[in-house]
Order: C-alpha cells, then sequence, then structure tokens
C-alpha cells in the first residue's frame, strides 16, 4: 500500500490537479490478471439522497464501464426518493432497476454485492452492519457514528468480515493531502505545533428543505425504520429531511465537515484521537427551529497518552452566517507552516534568524516549497470537491476487484467519529471531553457520556 501511495502521488504530479490518477496504474491486463475480474460487480444504492445523486453518481459514472461494475438496486423508504432512484438510475444504466421498500428486501433478494450508503447521519453505523453482515462491501458516508455504542459495534461488525469498507473521507485520494501526509511524516516538516481548521458559509438554507418537507406524509414512509435506535418521537417531516439540524439524528457541523478536516489530523499525526476537547458556541443567527448549533470553536489536545509533555493543539472554528465557502486546513511547526488551501510550504512564521541570535539559538525555517506540484484541489463545501470524491469512488471498486485495503478503511471512520463524539459531549454539557482507552467510551468530568 504505501509503494501503491507513493505512486499514486507521483502520477498525480505529472499528470497535473484534477486528473484521475489512478487510471493510469489500472489498465484492462491489470484486472485480467485478478481472478472473477471480468465479472460484473452488483452495486445498489442505500438511501437517494442530495450527497449520493449530486457525488456518487456522477463519480460512479466516470468509472463503471472500464471497471465493470453495474447499479442494479435502490433501497429507500420513503417512496418519492425510492421511485426518483429507480429513474434516474434506469436512465443512466439502460435497464430496469429493482425498487426495495427497505434494505432488508434488498439483501433478501440477494442482488448486489455492494452498497453505496449516504443515509442520515446517525443511521450510516447500523446500515454499515447491515451490509457487511448481508456479505456485502460498501461505500459509507461520514460521519461513520454519532455514538461510541453505534461506533464500536460497527467497528466489531466490519473487522469479523472480509468485506471492503471506503469511509467517505475523500480527502484521503486527494493528491496534495498525500503530499502533504509523505512530507510531514518524513520529518522535513518537523513536529507539529498547532493545526487550524475552518469551514464557514453564509447560507441560511444550508441543510434546510422545506419544499420536500410540505410533501412527506408519514404513510409514505417507514417513520419507525427511520427511528433505527434512536428513542420513539412523533413523526416530524422536518427531523426526517432536514436531520443535520437535529440533535440526536446528527451532530450538525461537527459530523458533516469536522469529521473531513479532523481526519486529516490523524492521518498526518498517527494519532487515533485527540486527549481532550472543549467546545462553546450557539445558534446565533439561524433561529428557525434548529437544535444544532450554527456556530462552533472546538479546541483539541492531542498527542502521546503516556506523555503528556509533548503534543500539539487543533481548533475547528465553522460558522454558517459568514463565509466564503472555503474551508481551510493550515499545519504549523517552528519552521512554518502547510497550508492546504495553497497547497505550499512555506517559512512563513518560522524562527527567523534575528529572534533565533536572541536566545543563542539557531533559525529553523522551512523552504518555500509546492506540495508535489498537484495544483489546487477544488474543496466545495457542497460537495468535498468532485475530483476527490471521484478518486474516491474510484479507489473503492479498485478495492473491490483487489480485495486491497481502500483509503479510507473503517478504522478511518472509527477515529473520526471519537472525534466527532468528544466534541459532541463537550459541547452538550460545557466539560472537557476525554477518551477512556481501555473502555473505548468518551467521558466527561469522570463520567461515561451518554447521548
Amino acid at each position: 500500500m504505501e509503494n501503491s501511495r507513493r505512486k499514486f502521488i507521483k502520477q498525480t504530479a505529472m499528470l497535473g490537479g484534477g486528473v484521475l490518477a489512478s487510471k493510469v496504474s489500472w489498465s484492462a491486463q491489470s484486472y485480467k490478471r485478478i481472478i472473477g475480474a471480468n465479472d460484473r460487480v452488483r452495486i445498489g444504492v442505500v438511501g437517494f439522497s442530495d450527497r449520493h445523486k449530486n457525488s456518487h453518481l456522477p463519480s460512479f459514472m466516470n468509472h463503471y464501464k472500464e471497471l465493470n461494475f453495474d447499479v442494479v438496486a435502490v433501497s429507500d423508504i420513503w417512496n418519492r426518493r425510492r421511485d426518483e432512484g429507480v429513474a434516474t438510475w434506469k436512465e443512466k444504466m439502460g435497464h430496469d432497476i429493482v425498487a426495495c421498500r427497505n434494505n432488508d428486501e434488498l439483501y433478501n433478494k440477494k442482488l448486489v454485492d455492494a452498497v453505496f450508503i449516504s443515509t442520515a447521519d446517525f443511521q450510516h453505523a447500523t446500515h454499515t452492519i447491515e451490509a457487511v453482515k448481508a456479505g456485502c462491501d460498501a461505500y459509507v458516508e461520514k460521519p461513520f457514528a454519532e455514538t461510541m455504542e453505534d461506533n464500536r459495534a460497527a467497528l466489531k461488525a466490519v473487522k469479523a468480515t472480509n468485506r471492503i469498507v471506503q469511509i467517505g473521507s475523500q480527502r484521503r485520494s486527494g493528491a496534495n493531502y498525500m503530499a502533504a501526509d509523505e512530507f510531514i511524516k518524513s520529518g522535513k516538516f518537523g513536529p507539529i505545533t498547532m493545526v487550524e481548521l475552518t469551514w464557514n458559509v453564509n447560507q441560511p438554507g444550508r441543510w434546510r428543505r422545506p419544499e420536500l418537507v410540505a410533501l412527506l406524509k408519514e404513510q409514505d414512509t417507514d417513520w419507525k425504520r427511520f427511528l433505527v435506535n434512536r428513542p420513539y418521537e412523533a413523526f416530524d417531516p422536518r427531523k426526517y429531511l432536514e436531520y443535520r439540524l437535529f440533535w440526536p439524528y446528527s451532530s450538525g457541523l461537527p459530523g458533516q465537515w469536522m469529521s473531513h478536516q479532523i481526519d486529516t489530523v490523524h492521518w498526518f499525526s498517527g494519532l487515533k484521537h485527540p486527549r481532550s476537547v472543549v467546545a462553546n458556541g450557539g445558534i446565533y443567527k439561524w433561529k428557525d427551529g434548529r437544535k444544532n448549533w450554527d456556530t462552533i470553536t472546538a479546541v483539541f489536545d492531542y498527542g502521546p497518552l503516556d506523555d503528556l509533555s509533548t503534543g500539539f493543539q487543533v481548533t475547528f472554528a465553522s460558522r454558517m452566517h459568514n463565509g466564503d465557502e472555503n474551508p481551510a486546513e493550515i499545519y504549523y511547526s517552528n519552521g512554518g507552516e502547510l497550508n492546504l488551501n495553497t497547497n505550499k510550504v512555506s517559512p512563513r512564521g518560522g524562527l527567523t534568524e534575528k529572534m533565533a541570535a536572541d536566545m543563542n539559538m539557531k533559525p529553523n525555517l522551512l523552504p518555500e516549497m509546492d506540495l508535489a506540484n498537484t495544483g489546487k484541489v477544488a474543496v466545495a463545501a457542497n460537495t468535498g470537491g468532485d475530483i476527490l470524491t471521484s478518486n474516491h469512488v474510484r479507489n473503492w471498486m479498485e478495492c473491490v476487484r483487489s480485495r486491497q485495503q481502500p483509503h479510507a478503511p473503517v478504522d478511518v471512520g472509527y477515529a473520526h467519529s471519537i472525534a466527532n463524539i468528544m466534541t459532541t459531549a463537550a459541547s452538550h454539557t460545557g466539560g472537557k471531553a476525554t477518551f477512556d482507552e481501555q473502555t473505548q467510551e468518551v467521558m466527561v468530568n469522570g463520567k461515561v457520556f451518554k447521548t
């Protein structure tokens, strides 16, 4: 996998930003050497959501003919989206698509080898368990889980199988992020001392679906099945369609956006979760009945658990009432910074000769350089970047063929979910959240955090 990763970076650098480099390394002859490569892989869609329609679908269409994949079934508990999914995929594939009222029906029919899962945030873990127990590979959207109970159960279920599970952390398939990881791990960057993550938009309608809410009737869906393992409450079309605004169906900003950015911290540092998290925020602008904050600042302490004298701080700040749709990730060391918006390493902020001389120290300044000449990769808040998602879907499809682990295996989702759940615990209680390695529980003030 290390050699494959290095090859990916070099190929992408040669081709320039925005080119799907994985096409270079997987030829038709390569697939013929894999047992069963000439058999068509049958895909099912679990949840015909906006995310699936706008990102998974076009990404899949970029690669399905070459890799011999096919979409054959759509499972959605709302008849409107089920019918829309069937019609959409029938047009794309040129053949009939099987409509399934729920996942039990999908898996009982033995129709599919793998599935796209893009349902509500709190359902991802459960739907992953269903998929792997049915013998299916899965591409699972983030956040992987919103509670540690779900997180542990889904990790255990995947680990008990040989299924290929790709978490929708598509930065892991970006050449610039791969180059950043390689540069930091080479030691040339120096120890990470700080990471600043921001994701700001100005969108009163973000995650709102007023027109669809007016169309959704309880008799047209399966409300009890929608709730999965959440406490029962009366049918509410807003919570069904605008779930990102309502706990316990979503954590909102942490699960939707922070989960992408905090994953790069785990990746580059090799650490699995924060040592502690504190958070503050509120609903300051969009007072439309939502429960999840429209503004948050979370502060993380990262470092080895057995050496509290070393480590670094991470901040995540996000607001929905002022922003330019341009998420930022900046890594700092004593010698300068690595900026994943500009894809540049620079000595900016590093220890200058004058400042070092004042303390009888040597200066420490990083060189000015580009990250593998990858070019800027667009990371729009709406889609996570079409290039990244397309690369990521292709990587999953290739791994379904080769049975190698994908760029973002299940452990990646388990780790970002710990950070997300710690953030939820801190924001809901006002306390400092920590993580108990032995029990794999999120703790606040010495007690297990219960949602």
